[in-house]
């Protein structure tokens, strides 16, 4: 499974800007899958992710400002970030939790896409 990132790059603080991230290759069932950023000097985090039926888990920095969206026909896995601040600034990582035809669950990360707020 491949996962391919896209819709990156500079802003000014407070627009928008949409991210988008389609799985390929042979896929089964994709469980959960979401999206994750590293900025510099800091840990990797959990931006939001969103299971297959429909559940959804947000950062609480994030909460009101982003939206996950997802279309599971397409396999493909959407962040929609409104209000952006220059503390949104980091590479954004998608991933997913694929389900083989065994029941065998393994995690996939994508290349990441840059996102930088200017003040």
């Amino acid at each position: 499974v491949q996962l391919v990132e896209s819709g990156g790059g500079l802003v000014q603080a407070g627009r928008s800007l949409g991210l988008s991230c389609a799985a390929s290759g042979t896929i089964f069932n994709i469980d959960a899958m979401g999206w994750y950023r590293q900025a510099p000097g800091k840990q990797r985090e959990l931006v939001a992710i969103m299971t297959s039926d429909g559940n959804t888990n947000y950062a609480d920095s994030v909460k009101g400002r982003f939206t996950i969206s997802r279309d599971n026909a397409k396999n493909t896995v959407y962040l929609q970030m409104n209000s952006l601040k220059p503390e949104d600034t980091a590479v954004y990582y998608c991933n997913a939790d694929h389900i083989d035809l065994l029941g065998i669950r393994i995690n996939y990360w994508g290349r990441g896409t840059q996102v930088t707020v200017s003040s």
